[in-house]
């Protein structure tokens, strides 16, 4: 697929799971939860979708 986006996730948005709420119901796939604070990016296995977190971590992470 070349149409690959890129969605920016803060800490309002953890957990971070894919599909997110709203998405067009033909994209739907089973729901996979990402860590994306890990490396501060992740992409979901099923739909290539890369996932950006911005801002500040929440406390207690690493």
């Amino acid at each position: 697929m070349s149409d690959n986006k890129t969605i920016e996730v803060t800490a309002a948005d953890l957990p971070l799971h894919c599909p997110q709420p709203g998405s067009a119901l033909w994209s739907q796939h089973p729901r996979v939860f990402l860590d994306v604070l890990k490396t501060g990016e992740v992409v979901c296995p099923y739909c290539s979708t890369k996932y950006v977190f911005t801002g500040e971590a929440p406390k207690g992470h690493h």
